[in-house]
């Protein structure tokens, strides 16, 4: 074989893995929402423990009882990206630990204490936080 047939298969190899790797790396950045409960919405009210403004998704922990009169239990929120929520008018400082909230969010399927946000009221001020733009653009909301 010469050089030049050789540099030719090389340069289209090298081609090939390049069109694979760049086909398959968005697909393996997004995750399904198969886990997330979307026909059911469960509110609880409690105590932000941590917000993660990291990317892919901002992560919310709060500490809240699942009915009243039960014991507390630590819930993880999954939100969106935070270019996502700063276009609906949030920040890194919209929630803060030890804010109170009321939570809504779409349950994670297998019962684990978690699930998709749908929004949080904060009871000290009643300011409403969503991640959805419609209802961002609803007065009184943010």
């Amino acid at each position: 074989m010469t050089m030049k047939r050789s540099k030719l298969r090389l340069t289209a190899v090298a081609g090939v893995i390049i069109g694979i790797l760049a086909a398959v790396a968005p697909a393996s950045a997004h995750h399904s929402f198969a886990m997330f409960d979307f026909s059911n919405t469960v509110t609880v009210t409690g105590t932000v423990k941590e917000f993660r403004w990291t990317n892919p998704h901002v992560i919310l922990l709060v500490t809240a009882a699942p009915k009243a009169g039960e014991a507390e239990q630590d819930w993880t929120m999954e939100l969106t990206s935070p270019g996502n929520l700063t276009r609906v008018g949030w920040s890194r400082h919209s929630l803060s630990p030890g804010d109170r909230i009321e939570l809504s969010f779409n349950p994670l399927r297998d019962g684990r204490h978690g699930g998709a946000f749908e929004k949080a009221t904060l009871l000290d001020t009643g300011q409403v936080l969503t991640s959805n733009l419609q209802e961002a653009e609803k007065p009184g909301l943010k």
